[in-house]
C-alpha cells in the first residue's frame, strides 16, 4: 500500500519498528511514510476519533478502532470503495493512486528482474 500523500511504496524494511504510520482516512485504512511524517500537518488530513480526539485510528472488519481510548464505530459504507482500496493521493487519478495495473504489473517485473539477475522482462 502506498503512502496516501505523496503515493511512495513501502519498501521492506531493515530489522526493528517500520517507521511507517498508520493512520484512517475517510474510513480507510491508510499508511503515512517517514518523508510525509516530516511535514507538520499530516496528521490534519486523518480522521480523528470522536471521543477522544485522537488520529491514532485503525479501521478493520467494517469498524474503526482508537488505539488511544478504545472508542469503536463502524465504518461509513458510503465511504468505502468496493475493491477496498484506499484513497491516493491529490492529484492522482483512480483510488489507489496509481493509473492502473500495467504500472503495479511493469514495476513489479522489473524489480523481479533485477532481483533475478535476468534481462528486461517481455
Amino acid at each position: 500500500m502506498p503512502c496516501f500523500r505523496c503515493g511512495a511504496r513501502q519498501t521492506d524494511p531493515v530489522r526493528g519498528a517500520s517507521p511507517w504510520k498508520r493512520g484512517v482516512r475517510a474510513d480507510r485504512q491508510v499508511l503515512i511514510c517517514p518523508g510525509c511524517q516530516s511535514a507538520r500537518d499530516w496528521a490534519d488530513d486523518l480522521d480523528r476519533c470522536a471521543a477522544c480526539g485522537s488520529t491514532a485510528l485503525v479501521c478493520r472488519l467494517g469498524e474503526v478502532e482508537c488505539r488511544d481510548c478504545g472508542h469503536v464505530r463502524d465504518a461509513d459504507p458510503a465511504d468505502l470503495v468496493p475493491s477496498g482500496a484506499p484513497p491516493g493521493p491529490p492529484g492522482m487519478s483512480g483510488a489507489s493512486g496509481s493509473s492502473g495495473d500495467g504500472d503495479l504489473s511493469a514495476e513489479v517485473a522489473a524489480a523481479l528482474s533485477r532481483v533475478l539477475r535476468r534481462g528486461p522482462a517481455g
